[in-house]
């Protein structure tokens, strides 16, 4: 299951596990995948001496699958009491006994005992584990592909859950953003008597203001005053995330430069807030916008 259209309209995370085991001739061996976050593609692969040619195989097909994320590939191996030391070469055997009962008659008794010590037909135990282990590293590499296939469902489950999450989350932020925009600080009206305000006590400055002075005092107040720029554009970052959830995977990314711009006008509009109701809406926006800012690390 390498990335089809299916899974890559998926939310992916970067966490996840995944196991296969199997075995040849009483020698075990057990494959575990482990993913984490990562900023990038990462793989660790810890193998058994005589195994590496494995890796080439392995990145090959992580690859194919995923995009960002440490992944480790670890290799274990266990040999049974019933794994052979020795091994009969048993197509020598059998043309032994086959010259045998050539010279002395097919009805001849062999005696496979005598035949045991002719050289070649009892391998010793680095030759028969040489092939041994040839068995064993091409059925662990046929299990690569599968394992990572494994690994990517775990990914992309984990990834179903988050985008649950951060949907709320979202909505959460939405119902902030609406909160601040009811909020009587924010109203037009609020907004004129604070800048008249202000601004007659610009005007009863003594000595006055210069013209400049005061048209650039006057600029300044406006900019402070006025939060529905802020608030504007939290709704446009808010669309665009949810777009990005429902895009699919490989876009954590995206998403992690869009927390950033939802803390920058969060941090805006608590700086201009004029009032205890609005900064308290201000500061809840910025803790679920942390929230969320957590749970992004762990998307692909």
């Amino acid at each position: 299951m390498t990335q089809d259209k299916t899974a890559s309209a998926q939310l992916s995370s970067m966490t996840g596990f995944a196991r296969r085991e199997g075995g040849v001739e009483g020698v075990s061996w057990v494959w575990e995948a482990r993913s984490v976050n990562g900023k990038s593609l990462d793989l660790r692969l810890r193998t058994p001496a005589g195994f590496e040619r494995l890796e080439a195989a392995a990145r090959i097909e992580l690859a194919k699958r995923f995009r960002r994320g440490n992944i480790t590939l670890n290799l274990s191996l266990g040999r049974s009491e019933a794994a052979p030391q020795l091994r009969i070469n048993r197509e020598v055997l059998d043309q032994l006994i086959a010259l045998v009962r050539e010279v002395n008659g097919d009805t001849a008794p062999v005696q496979v005992d005598a035949l045991l010590g002719v050289r070649g037909v009892v391998e010793n135990g680095d030759a028969a584990s040489a092939e041994l282990n040839g068995a064993v590293e091409a059925e662990a590499g046929a299990a690569i592909a599968p394992l990572l296939d494994d690994l990517l469902a775990t990914r992309l489950e984990e990834g179903g859950r988050l985008r649950d999450v951060l949907a709320g989350q979202i909505d959460q932020i939405t119902a902030l953003v609406g909160q601040a925009r009811a909020s009587a600080a924010a109203q037009p009206e609020a907004l004129k008597a604070r800048l008249k305000a202000q601004l007659d006590l610009l005007l009863e400055a003594r000595p006055p203001l210069a013209e400049d002075r005061l048209a650039q005092e006057v600029a300044v107040l406006v900019g402070r005053c006025d939060v529905r720029e802020e608030l504007d554009r939290l709704d446009a970052h808010i669309g665009q995330a949810r777009g990005l959830l429902a895009a699919g995977s490989g876009v954590g990314r995206r998403l992690d430069f869009l927390c950033q711009e939802f803390n920058r006008e969060a941090n805006t509009l608590c700086s201009k807030a004029a009032d205890v109701a609005l900064t308290r809406i201000g500061l809840d926006l910025k803790a679920v916008i942390e929230q969320f800012r957590e749970q992004i690390q762990n998307i692909e």
